[in-house]
């Protein structure tokens, strides 16, 4: 697939775009063989064969992704699952945290953690603007199963704090992310999303992929996938 202006177009519109069965059934396979989480409800996937077959210059999800940003890489992975044992809401919120190799004192740079063994914090909004992150649906999902609720367009509202999240989400149209396995969903970094509980007794699987195309400000480098 060669980059699309009429889907990026949209994209920088609405914050959202979805590629409808864009993943081929060899690299779902290897990513429920990645998607392993021993009872957790989600976790940062672990480099693995099946991981970065998926993930290859040219399988059928990094082909989508090149439609709308032929630079984009990979640069976190977590896999999710909300089962009747792993099940969770979410409030409305943004997703401003990006995962690094190393911590460095680079200005714009703040609100540092460590989780799991890799360093993560929050970068100046530049650096979100130019991200994307891609949920790629392992199972079928819906409002029966947790599915997540985006508010297409509040990208461009910059940085929302958790007080002003909601409020600002219901400004917007409000959209429920239905999919079938295989489907993905590319956002903005700062698109207001949230979810509820499952109310069904069966797996909700999901990708969370973030992408950049840009490095980051020497000394700090992204973390290897």
């Amino acid at each position: 697939m060669t980059f699309n202006a009429t889907l990026r177009g949209e994209f920088e519109k609405k914050g959202r775009i979805w590629l409808r069965q864009a993943v081929s059934e060899a690299d779902l396979l290897d990513l429920d063989a990645a998607a392993v989480l021993d009872a957790k409800a989600g976790a940062r996937v672990k480099t693995s064969r099946a991981l970065a077959t998926a993930l290859s210059k040219e399988s059928s999800l990094m082909r989508a992704i090149a439609t709308l940003d032929p630079a984009a890489k990979p640069v976190r992975v977590i896999a999710f699952n909300k089962t009747p044992q792993t099940n969770w809401g979410v409030p409305w919120h943004q997703d401003r945290v990006i995962a690094v190799e190393e911590r460095k004192d680079v200005v714009g740079f703040d609100k540092w953690t460590k989780k799991s063994d890799v360093w993560h914090c929050e970068p100046p909004r530049q650096i979100l603007d130019g991200m994307l992150f891609v949920r790629v649906h392992l199972d079928d999902t819906d409002q029966a199963n947790g599915a997540m609720d985006i508010a297409t367009g509040s990208h461009n509202e910059g940085r929302v704090s958790a007080a002003e999240a909601e409020e600002t989400a219901h400004r917007y149209p409000i959209e429920c992310c239905e999919a079938k396995r295989g489907d993905l969903l590319v956002l903005k970094m700062l698109t207001l999303h949230g979810s509820k509980p499952s109310k069904a007794a069966s797996n909700r699987r999901v990708f969370r992929i973030d992408f950049a195309s840009l490095d980051l400000p020497a000394p700090l480098r992204w973390s290897e996938i």
